[in-house]
């Protein structure tokens, strides 16, 4: 997670950047906002404020604010100062050394990168004075995203308008995502539980939330892959990624899984994070409600293992396979024979009995199994659970070499 000063000047354009924060937030990212004073015309601070629980700096002049010089305070933490809506006057200021407000004292504070999104009238866009500005800023480093074409609103129609909120939070992110070895790199993760329905109203289920198969998705595209999220039934939102897929029970699953693995594009990794069910009713559910009655007897069948079945069906070391093993008491003599029998490179396992784990919390605790032994992770949030996770795929990439997707130009 990055932390984002977001920058928010006078511009009718203001009210997108409260679109923008939330986007950067949706990524993963922390985000507080410096108002100026005239942005304070357009969108109210509480507005800001709720969106990213973070107080927001509205003055360099505010009680109590002096004692920590904390223009600089913040200028040292930042990841990332982003400016939208940039006006021509925040941009002059910048490119002159100005600084009698906190956004621009900000700038001139920080060495953390900068990236403005420009809106203002066609021909201030156009004006010398405005071209030389923006001329200085790039010639120092600081990136742009340019202004839109079409209605402005002054009336007149030409480019100034400020990007989309969408094209802004991918700017930022393009910045604040690490290259690594998962860069460009095609990973398939599933999340969440699967549901096999009964009759039209019954089903059966089970806890998983799908939060833990989400934060693997999530921290995947913070690390620049192309990720592919297949989803059984969650009401929490899913992050942000390249392709979202919805399912709802486990043979749904495994077809979409299975078709992607069988693409042109090949993958270069699948992660079983999903809770999928290992029975289903035989035959299929039922086409009008079960009554109420005497005892009921249903007939069960296997599942498809979606798992295994990648491991036969794979050639050579791609695409890397994960596998979770939720047990109940101690889950490593599980998860060595699932290892082993399942033909994949790491099993995640983890009692889902234990406090702090399992399903439907924010934290877990694992163990990472591969052939190498075992590693045993403390209590930790799941975000942090898939940083580790991500990184031992990255450690077999380097293994086995540059996997084929990020070498070749078809990717």
């Amino acid at each position: 997670m990055a932390f984002v000063g977001l920058g928010v000047s006078g511009g009718i354009g203001a009210y997108k950047a409260v679109e923008v924060a939330r986007l950067l937030q949706k990524r993963g990212h922390r985000v507080q906002a410096v108002m100026t004073r005239t942005a304070r015309r357009f969108v109210g601070p509480v507005t800001f404020e709720a969106i990213t629980r973070e107080r927001v700096i509205t003055s360099q002049f505010a009680p109590g604010m002096n004692a920590d010089i904390e223009h600089i305070a913040l200028a040292s933490t930042l990841d990332l100062l982003l400016v939208a809506p940039a006006t021509a006057n925040i941009i002059g200021k910048f490119a002159n050394g100005i600084a009698d407000d906190f956004l621009s004292a900000l700038y001139l504070a920080t060495r953390a990168p900068v990236l403005m999104a420009p809106a203002m009238n066609t021909n201030m866009w156009d004006h010398p004075a405005v071209v030389s500005n923006m001329a200085t800023l790039t010639a120092r480093g600081v990136r742009l995203v340019d202004p839109g074409d079409g209605y402005l609103a002054c009336g007149w129609v030409g480019k100034g308008r400020l990007a989309e909120p969408e094209m802004i939070a991918d700017a930022a992110d393009r910045i604040l995502r690490p290259q690594t070895a998962l860069s460009g790199q095609r990973i398939l993760v599933t999340a969440g539980p699967t549901f096999e329905d009964l009759d039209p109203v019954r089903f059966l289920g089970n806890r998983s939330s799908g939060r833990m198969g989400f934060a693997i998705a999530q921290e995947a595209t913070r690390r620049g892959a192309i990720v592919t999220l297949v989803a059984g039934p969650t009401p929490i939102e899913p992050p942000q990624v390249a392709e979202i897929v919805r399912i709802r029970s486990a043979r749904e699953m495994h077809a979409e899984v299975l078709s992607r693995v069988d693409s042109p594009n090949k993958l270069d990794a699948v992660i079983m994070a999903a809770a999928v069910a290992d029975y289903t009713p035989a035959g299929g559910a039922v086409n009008s409600k079960i009554e109420k009655g005497g005892p009921l007897t249903i007939t069960l069948e296997r599942t498809p293992d979606i798992l295994a079945e990648l491991g036969t069906r794979r050639q050579g070391t791609r695409p890397v396979l994960v596998g979770f093993a939720a047990q109940t008491g101690d889950p490593v003599p599980a998860a060595g024979r699932k290892l082993a029998a399942k033909q994949v490179d790491l099993i995640v396992a983890n009692d889902v009995s234990a406090p702090g784990a399992g399903f439907d919390t924010d934290t877990n605790i694992v163990t990472l199994v591969d052939a190498r032994g075992e590693e045993r992770l403390p209590l930790m949030s799941k975000r942090d659970v898939a940083a580790a996770i991500l990184d031992r795929i990255e450690a077999v990439f380097h293994s086995h070499g540059t996997p084929a997707s990020a070498s070749s130009p078809a990717s």
